[in-house]
């Protein structure tokens, strides 16, 4: 073999190493971005019909909240709220298409949102951390993003 057959095949040995992680990469991501500077926070890889939430203690009720959210056709949508206690601050009503459901630890589930959230955010408590669940993990937006800050959640594809 000569001098430019190996050269070649060097050559293409190092274009498949560095691109053989970019393929893996590419995809669609929930992206949490700071909601003043844009900056990302972090992202998470996702697919069409995976579900994801945000849980934290309510300010004025003081009880467990959770919004579950599904991405459907690359899109952030709001499918269920999860809630333990009654009191301002939260829905009391049904909305027509939903559903009161109660969870074997007490909780109520209403069900039947099916709403699109183009501009989804949260700004992290002070004195309670939010959690983001997905894909079996459990982040702190705290952890991530720090305390007050205003994180934007959207569904993005990035092509590297």
């Amino acid at each position: 073999m000569g001098k430019g057959a190996v050269a070649a095949i060097i050559t293409l040995i190092i274009a498949a190493i560095l691109t053989f992680p970019a393929v893996f990469r590419r995809g669609w991501y929930l992206t949490l971005r700071d909601g003043d500077t844009k900056e990302v926070y972090a992202r998470y890889r996702v697919e069409e019909g995976d579900e994801f939430s945000v849980s934290f203690i309510h300010s004025v009720n003081k009880s467990p909240l959770i919004d579950v959210y599904q991405i459907k056709g690359h899109t952030i949508y709001v499918v269920r709220t999860i809630y333990y206690g009654f009191g301002a601050g939260v829905q009391t009503e049904l909305e027509d298409g939903q559903t009161l459901a109660y969870g074997e630890d007490g909780a109520m589930i209403i069900s039947g949102f099916d709403r699109e959230m183009p501009h989804l955010s949260y700004i992290v408590g002070t004195v309670s951390d939010h959690v983001l669940a997905i894909r079996g993990k459990e982040i702190s937006l705290r952890d991530v993003c720090g305390r007050n800050s205003t994180v934007e959640f959207t569904c993005e594809f990035l092509r590297y």
